[in-house]
């Protein structure tokens, strides 16, 4: 049932995406907003932006590695996406497409990289991660890593966004199947051009996610994920060795 409404949810994606009406340099009207709004715009956009590998636990190995691009649609709070956008956030999702880049490392270590542009704005979204296999896993047991991540939102005139993040994940492949789950959490900063004289804002979410690779020669990876108040589902396809 989640392979198949993940794979459904790819296809959708991928048409959005297509249509560049993702609008998301609509966000230029921060002067309607209070602090309280500022802050729930803080968390949405974390939820968004932060780093997502979108990988099972498993090590690559030292002559291993993970290319491919992704898309990832994380729900809003409709209410201050239009008070900061004066009504022009058309979607109903914020859409981040990402180019990602793993290699593998000896000792079980891996890193990675993602670099995003959003169609038809100046906003760009950069991150990187190291992460490390607890257990490599084997044919009888599961693999666990501890990750952590980085990513910095740019290209918005009246906004500075970074995030922190660490997480635990587990997998276990299965044949072309590689199913994982992981639990995280994330901190992240905000602070507004000081003409709209808002504090600073830090926020510690929460996060859980489960997903599925699927390796038959072109690698796809589906994953959902809840990170404090907001649901994200993501679609990624590369390759993998």
């Amino acid at each position: 049932m989640l392979v198949r409404r993940l794979s459904l949810l790819a296809f959708t994606l991928a048409v959005a995406a297509a249509s560049n009406t993702t609008h998301a340099g609509a966000l230029d009207s921060f002067e309607a907003l209070d602090q309280s709004d500022f802050r729930t715009l803080t968390e949405n956009l974390a939820a968004a932006t932060h780093y997502r590998g979108i990988t099972p636990a498993e090590p690559l190995g030292i002559i291993g590695f993970d290319v491919g691009v992704s898309l990832t649609a994380t729900e809003i709070n409709e209410e201050v996406l239009d008070l900061a956008s004066e009504g022009d956030f058309e979607l109903s999702q914020i859409l981040l497409p990402r180019v990602h880049a793993h290699k593998g490392l000896p000792f079980g270590f891996d890193i990675g990289a993602f670099a995003s542009a959003v169609p038809d704005t100046e906003i760009k979204l950069l991150g990187a991660e190291i992460r490390k296999a607890i257990f490599e896993g084997s044919a009888a047991t599961p693999a666990v890593g501890i990750r952590a991540g980085f990513s910095t939102l740019q290209g918005l005139d009246q906004l500075s966004l970074q995030s922190l993040s660490v997480d635990l994940s587990i997998s276990k492949g299965v044949l072309m199947l590689t199913p994982y789950a992981g639990v995280g959490y994330i901190v992240t900063k905000a602070e507004a051009s000081e003409e709209f004289g808002f504090d600073e804002e830090s926020v510690n979410q929460q996060k859980v996610y489960a997903g599925i690779n699927i390796n038959f020669g072109l690698n796809f990876t589906l994953e959902a994920d809840r990170t404090g108040d907001y649901t994200s589902y993501s679609a990624k396809a590369g390759i993998r060795f």
